[in-house]
């Protein structure tokens, strides 16, 4: 399975009963924000530890921050190490957004 997702690929897929969408922004740039994907679910990446193992085995997994960048591969090589099927959106929100994807305030 690859590291990455595209945007465009996830508006296909998003809805779907097969994966489970995760920000993982960090808390200031979640705040910072407000606004996140339909139907995701923010999880603080610094606590990973404590969230990690209620995810589901049989679900892709689809992370974003706000650029696709530490944030993301840093969860992904913690969630993969679990034997996950976990990636992330290349260019995270800001790509999402840039794709034409909506968004909800959370």
């Amino acid at each position: 399975m690859s590291r990455t997702i595209q945007a465009q690929e996830l508006k296909s897929i998003l809805g779907s009963k097969g994966v489970t969408v995760i920000d993982v922004r960090r808390k200031d740039d979640y705040a910072a924000d407000g606004s996140a994907i339909p139907g995701s679910t923010w999880l603080d990446p610094a606590q990973i530890d404590n969230w990690s193992s209620s995810l589901p085995a049989d679900k892709e997994v689809v992370l974003y921050c706000v650029r696709g960048g530490a944030v993301s591969n840093s969860v992904v090589d913690a969630l993969q190490a679990k034997g996950l099927k976990a990636r992330f959106i290349e260019g995270g929100i800001t790509a999402w957004k840039e794709a034409g994807g909506s968004v909800e305030q959370k």
